[in-house]
């Protein structure tokens, strides 16, 4: 388990506002791992987006006359 260190003014005005520490921790973990999967992600699945953009732009949507729009 790693400690946290928080900026003791930023701390201080947290405390002063109530807001809870932890969860609002919490919830800036969580959102920063939520960002760094969908960048690696992003990053694994670049070549075969780049592929399938590429067939779209050469030859359309595979199923493009079934649209109704």
């Amino acid at each position: 388990m790693h400690g946290v260190v928080i900026d003791p003014v930023l701390l201080a005005e947290a405390e002063a506002l109530n807001v809870d520490v932890v969860s609002a921790a919490s919830r800036g973990v969580e959102q920063a791992v939520r960002a760094a999967r969908h960048s690696q992600w992003r990053d694994e699945n670049h070549a075969a987006l780049a592929s399938s953009n590429t067939f779209v732009e050469k030859n359309g949507l595979p199923l493009a006359r079934h649209r109704l729009f």
